[in-house]
């Protein structure tokens, strides 16, 4: 299949890149203009089929503007999105400009022949549950960014079906490994570890999901020719209070270091309980999660201590 891929240089995109190289699908990965993060694309690149992926220099307001060719586009994968970090979910204007530069996605894909439309959505869109959290499930944002993702998903269905695209919208939970951002919580909790140092943590009492990021990816390809319009909730099966999960990361860190928890402030998006449902997409998809926590932090580790490695960990 030929497949647009918007924010290729991201710790998402990057990693879906590899993979649908891997799959023997051509790829215009979409870039932002001088991005520093060109090299991290090509690296987890390394050893695919390059001659199938074409880059493109483009800042998403201008996305209208993108040239795909004669080739019909057959799936379009939209994860660029601004302002992911956990100030900047607070901020109104990035957010509000992330909805108009993906309704222009929407319309670029259309006019390049797409059947179908891919959007990496966020588990923020839920907002604050504390029951297990189906597709069903009220979406109540309370961050900007939890909302622009849902206002986006609502608008994007409506002009998928005016445009004649399939528009599918996965609400995507807590991914993690080579790659991760450095002030993710796990990859924070990695790097001071190594060094022996100390962790200030909030209360961790809520529950929590936790999923690796070549597993992520998979269910990406999987909705490509699997699934059907609507939401998809993307997440592990290993649900822990959140607690656990430190302490487990802890020991594979070898313990050393220190934590104390009840030290910092609840995130952007308040301390709700994240238990997914992912019943739907086992149901409609052959895809299910196959990378447990320790085997996902210990690639992480390798990739860490040798950052030549890990370009091929999906």
């Amino acid at each position: 299949m030929n497949v647009v891929v918007t924010g290729a240089t991201s710790f998402i995109g990057a990693a879906a890149v590899n993979k649908l190289l891997k799959a023997q699908h051509k790829v215009t990965a979409v870039v932002r203009p001088g991005s520093a993060n060109l090299k991290y694309l090509y690296d987890r690149t390394a050893g695919t089929k390059r001659e199938a992926l074409t880059v493109v220099r483009l800042d998403l307001a201008d996305i209208e503007a993108l040239d795909t060719g004669s080739e019909p586009v057959d799936v379009w994968l939209h994860i660029g999105w601004d302002g992911a970090g956990s100030n900047n979910r607070k901020n109104r204007e990035i957010q509000q400009d992330n909805i108009r530069h993906s309704l222009k996605a929407v319309r670029a894909a259309a006019g390049a022949g797409c059947r179908r439309f891919i959007f990496t959505g966020s588990q923020a869109e839920y907002g604050i549950h504390h029951e297990p959290l189906t597709e069903d499930t009220p979406a109540c944002p309370v961050s900007e960014y939890g909302r622009a993702k849902r206002e986006f998903g609502q608008q994007a269905e409506v002009l998928c079906k005016q445009l004649n695209m399939e528009y599918i919208h996965t609400r995507i939970f807590s991914i993690y490994g080579p790659g991760d951002h450095p002030w993710s919580l796990i990859q924070t909790c990695l790097s001071t570890w190594q060094q022996g140092g100390e962790m200030l943590l909030g209360q961790c009492t809520q529950s929590w999901n936790f999923l690796y990021i070549g597993d992520m990816v998979l269910a990406l390809l999987h909705l490509l020719t699997e699934g059907t319009s609507g939401v998809y909730n993307i997440a592990s099966e290993d649900t822990r209070i959140l607690r656990e999960y430190i302490k487990a990361l802890y020991s594979l860190c070898g313990s050393r270091g220190s934590y104390v928890f009840g030290q910092r402030a609840p995130n952007a998006e308040g301390q709700g309980d994240l238990i997914p449902d992912i019943s739907r997409i086992q149901k409609e998809t052959a895809w299910r999660p196959a990378t447990s926590f320790t085997e996902g932090i210990y690639e992480t580790l390798h990739c860490m201590r040798d950052k030549t490695a890990g370009t091929n960990f999906i």
